[in-house]
C-alpha cells in the first residue's frame, strides 16, 4: 500500500481536523454508494480507509513515522542494535570491503563456527535443523489482513442483531455494529484474518470497513436523521395526530392548528446510536400537501375567501 500520507494527499505536518477532512472528500468521492460496482473506485475507498485507520490514531500515527510500522500497520523489521554490522566480529575483513566468515576451518560455520553462533544468540540459542538461516525462516510471521466493504442499512446501525460481512476470499463472518458506528468506519477484527504462512504464528486481522445504504426517507446529518412528512391541509389548520414510521417502528405526534408547511418536529432518541449509546433525535420537517383529489367544498370554500378578499 502507498504513503497513507499520499494516499489522503496531506502533508506529514497536517493536523488531526486536516487529516479527516481530507478522508472525507476522498470517501464522499470513491463511496461504494456513489460509484456502483467499480473496483477501482472501491480500492481507492478502502485505500483511503486504511490511511485513515494508521493516520487518525496518534499511537500508529507516530509509529509510522518512526518507521515502526508500515503502511498497513505492520510491524517494520528495525535492524540490530547499535546499526552495527552483526557479522563484523564473525569474520575476519579480507581488505577488499567484504568479509571471510570462516572459522575452525568451516566456512559458514558448522558445529561451532561464529556465524552458526550468531544466529544461536539471535534466534534464542537454538541450533542444528533451527539455526540460522532456518531459525529467520521459523520465527512467527503474523498473516495477511483481509478487507471488505459492508454495505448496512440506517436500521442495522441502531439494531442489536449481526450483520454478516463477506470477505473478497469467500470467508463470511457474523459481527456485532459497535455504538455509534459510523460510514466510512473501520472495523478490526482480530486474528479472523488469513492463517499465518509458518506454524506458531498469529493470524492476520479481517477489517471490515462500513457503509451506510441510502435510506428511501431519511438523511443523515451526524446522529440526527432528517425527514420530510407529508401533512393534510386539514390538519395543518385544526391540528391534529401524525403517524411516523422511524427506524424502530411507528409514532404518533400531534401537531398544532395552524402549522405552516417548513415546521420542524423533534423527536428524540429516535436517530442513530452514539458511542455512550444514547440516540440522536429525527428532525421532521412538515410540508402542507392537498389532497389526492380534487374538493369541490374546499375549492368553494378557497373561492368564497378569495371573493371576500378582493
Amino acid at each position: 500500500m502507498r504513503d497513507p500520507y499520499t494516499v489522503l494527499g496531506v502533508a506529514k505536518s497536517a493536523s488531526d481536523a486536516d487529516i479527516k477532512s481530507a478522508f472525507r472528500k476522498l470517501a464522499k468521492k470513491y463511496h461504494p454508494d456513489a460509484n456502483g460496482d467499480d473496483a477501482s473506485a472501491s480500492a481507492r475507498f478502502n485505500e483511503a480507509n486504511q490511511a485513515y485507520e494508521i493516520l487518525s490514531d496518534k499511537e500508529k500515527r507516530a509509529q509510522f513515522d518512526r518507521g515502526e510500522i508500515d503502511a498497513e500497520g505492520k510491524p517494520r523489521f528495525q535492524g540490530f542494535a547499535g546499526g552495527e554490522n552483526p557479522f563484523a566480529s564473525a569474520g575476519r575483513n579480507t581488505g577488499s570491503g567484504s568479509f571471510d566468515f570462516r572459522s575452525s576451518g568451516n566456512r559458514f560455520g558448522g558445529g561451532d563456527g561464529l556465524f552458526s553462533d550468531f544466529f544461536d544468540q539471535a534466534f534464542g540459542g537454538r541450533r542444528a535443523a533451527d539455526s540460522g538461516f532456518n531459525a529467520a525462516r521459523n520465527t512467527p510471521s503474523k498473516g495477511e489482513d483481509i478487507r471488505a466493504t459492508l454495505k448496512i442499512r440506517l436500521e442495522d446501525a441502531v439494531s442489536d442483531e449481526k450483520v454478516e460481512a463477506v470477505f473478497p476470499n469467500g470467508k463470511r463472518l457474523a459481527i456485532r455494529l459497535p455504538p455509534g458506528v459510523e460510514d466510512g468506519q473501520v472495523i478490526r477484527l482480530r486474528g479472523q484474518g488469513q492463517p499465518a504462512v509458518f506454524a506458531g504464528g498469529p493470524a492476520g486481522d479481517a477489517l471490515v470497513t462500513i457503509a451506510f445504504a441510502e435510506h428511501p426517507r431519511f438523511k443523515v446529518a451526524g446522529h440526527d436523521l432528517e425527514l420530510s412528512q407529508s401533512v393534510h391541509l386539514s390538519d395543518a389548520v385544526l391540528g391534529g395526530r401524525i403517524m411516523i414510521e422511524t427506524l424502530d417502528g411507528r409514532v404518533t405526534t400531534r401537531i398544532q392548528p395552524w402549522t405552516n408547511s417548513g415546521r420542524t418536529l423533534r423527536l428524540k432518541g429516535k436517530g442513530l446510536t452514539r458511542k455512550d449509546n444514547t440516540r440522536g433525535d429525527i428532525l421532521v420537517t412538515l410540508q402542507i400537501s392537498l389532497p389526492a383529489e380534487p374538493d369541490a367544498e374546499l375549492i368553494a370554500l378557497m373561492e368564497k375567501r378569495q371573493a371576500t378578499v378582493e
